[in-house]
């Protein structure tokens, strides 16, 4: 299947799902700090992938790619902070922190299709 757009990219779709999640979780937080950071960081992960997309260079795409991976371990790193600072519980820590995961092996994936298609 030929990609065109990159809200045809799995991965593109499943980090703004991320996103909207995020947003929501820590929408009434009054740590503003923290709850800027994780939104922010969940953001970049999506917008990482689209900007590499629309580079319209695999060298490029690969590259943003990887600012999207890491993106997505600094949530996965705030959620560690979130739950352990008690602002969610254990659920909602598991929930989010899995799809995350999921996402970075996803974003690997991308790059590791990526880059054998184009080799």
């Amino acid at each position: 299947m030929k990609v065109s757009r990159f809200e045809d990219l799995v991965v593109w779709r499943e980090s703004r799902i991320l996103v909207g999640e995020i947003y929501r979780t820590f929408n009434a937080s009054k740590d503003f700090g923290f709850k800027d950071q994780i939104q922010r960081a969940a953001v970049s992960v999506m917008n990482n992938i689209t900007e590499g997309f629309k580079r319209q260079s695999n060298k490029e795409f690969i590259r943003f790619l990887y600012i999207s991976r890491a993106s997505c371990g600094e949530v996965r790193s705030m959620l560690y902070v979130a739950k352990d600072l008690k602002y969610i519980d254990i659920t909602t820590f598991e929930n989010l922190h899995g799809k995350a995961l999921k996402i970075s092996i996803s974003i690997y994936n991308t790059h590791k299709i990526n880059r054998e298609l184009r080799s």
